[in-house]
């Protein structure tokens, strides 16, 4: 739902936690990144005041003994980033965890705030959300024919542009780990494919195409791509074995095939196609030659993620040639024909699944400007992050 609405279902199994600042300097940003991952974790309900207090000691606000939790945190950033929590029961100060975190930069400062949320949340025995330690990747258009690729913590509030020059997009992680992902370069004579390692810098050439070439999917075992390439001027979609570098041609169609993400057991795909006169999502086994519709509702519904057999499109619902079109985004599955929205207003385009299939990411352009916005599927729970001017062309997770 859109972070506008306030959701109050599941309330019950959430946990009521509040947050008590202790740094010599309170940082207004530590608190509201606190609050952010605590929020979108679906596990807990978050006091929305700041408190401030001694880190020392488990001695509490007397405001606070009404939640079930209070997390105490001190920051400092003399010297690179240094932070410092305890979980405390409010009922009886009892301390339930504790744990420093250091890093030279100041600038990754928001990942030692996301591993300190992961630990509280891994401390009191909830289900896991390492999404949020992950990093995004995506590229933004700079000038004409010029962009860049940039790194980000889920929030937004870490950035680090790591390809500049040129026409560089559509950045697709490469592998569970994060290490690599690849990226398609225009600098040349044809579009190229490449892989890069974020720690090294080690760059390899991967595939080249004419017209077009695009890395839409990487199998979980990282050794094979959904690849959407032009060599005749039409896109179809291949799978490239990289162990072979055999490339297998996986839709035969005179219009327009892109976009292939795995499904199932990675022998079907998800994709969107024309075939029907106008962009809709569609099935086809990756070795077979049958193809069926998924989707069922709107008339132009052009982008789409999968995890397992779930499936969240993107979908039009107006149709203004001069003013700005609403997007709105749905949930649906392969094996089941219910589908639920999950936006109301809005552009929503964009949606990526978490690395566990939990949480959904997308980009929303409204009248107020473009965020970055977070669906937790189980909760309900959502949240928008500010994302200035930032003109996005591709996104990962």
């Amino acid at each position: 739902m859109d972070a506008t609405l306030t959701i109050e279902k599941d309330v019950e199994q959430r946990a009521r936690i509040g947050l008590e600042d202790g740094s010599a300097i309170p940082s207004e940003k530590l608190f509201h990144l606190l609050l952010s991952d605590l929020k979108i974790s679906g596990h807990f309900l978050v006091d929305e005041t700041r408190y401030e207090g001694s880190f020392e000691g488990a001695l509490l606000d007397p405001a606070l003994k009404s939640q079930e939790y209070v997390l105490k945190y001190t920051m400092s950033q003399s010297r690179g980033t240094k932070l410092s929590i305890k979980l405390i029961r409010a009922s009886d100060s009892t301390q339930l965890f504790k744990k420093s975190y250091a890093i030279a930069s100041t600038a990754k400062m928001p990942f030692l705030v996301h591993k300190a949320v992961y630990d509280i949340n891994k401390a009191l025995k909830y289900p896991d959300i390492g999404w949020i330690n992950r990093y995004v990747v995506f590229s933004r258009y700079t000038t004409p024919r010029h962009s860049e690729i940039v790194l980000a913590d889920y929030t937004f509030t870490y950035q680090k542009a790591i390809i500049r020059g040129g026409l560089n997009l559509f950045p697709k992680w490469a592998d569970a780990r994060q290490r690599s992902f690849y990226y398609t370069s225009y600098r040349g004579l044809m579009p190229t494919l490449y892989r890069l390692n974020i720690y090294t810098g080690a760059k390899s050439k991967i595939a080249s195409s004419e017209g077009m070439m695009v890395c839409s999917d990487v199998s979980r075992d990282g050794k094979k791509l959904l690849l959407t390439m032009a060599p005749t001027g039409q896109p179809d979609i291949y799978e490239l074995d990289l162990t072979t570098g055999t490339k297998s041609r996986v839709t035969r169609f005179n219009g327009i095939d892109v976009n292939g993400k795995y499904v199932d057991d990675e022998s079907r795909m998800v994709f969107v196609s024309n075939r029907l006169g106008y962009a809709n999502i569609f099935k086809k086994d990756i070795h077979g030659s049958a193809v069926s519709q998924v989707v069922y509702h709107g008339r132009n519904n052009n982008a789409v993620d999968a995890y397992g057999s779930k499936i969240v499109y993107a979908s039009r619902e107006s149709s203004s040639a001069f003013g700005n079109n609403t997007f709105n985004l749905y949930l649906t599955s392969t094996d089941d024909t219910s589908t639920r929205p999950l936006t109301t207003t809005g552009s929503n385009q964009f949606p990526r699944f978490s690395s566990d299939g939990t949480v959904v990411l997308y980009i929303k352009q409204s009248d107020s400007g473009s965020s970055i916005g977070y669906i937790n599927l189980q909760s309900k729970q959502s949240i928008l992050f500010p994302l200035g001017t930032s003109k996005i062309q591709a996104i990962d997770w």
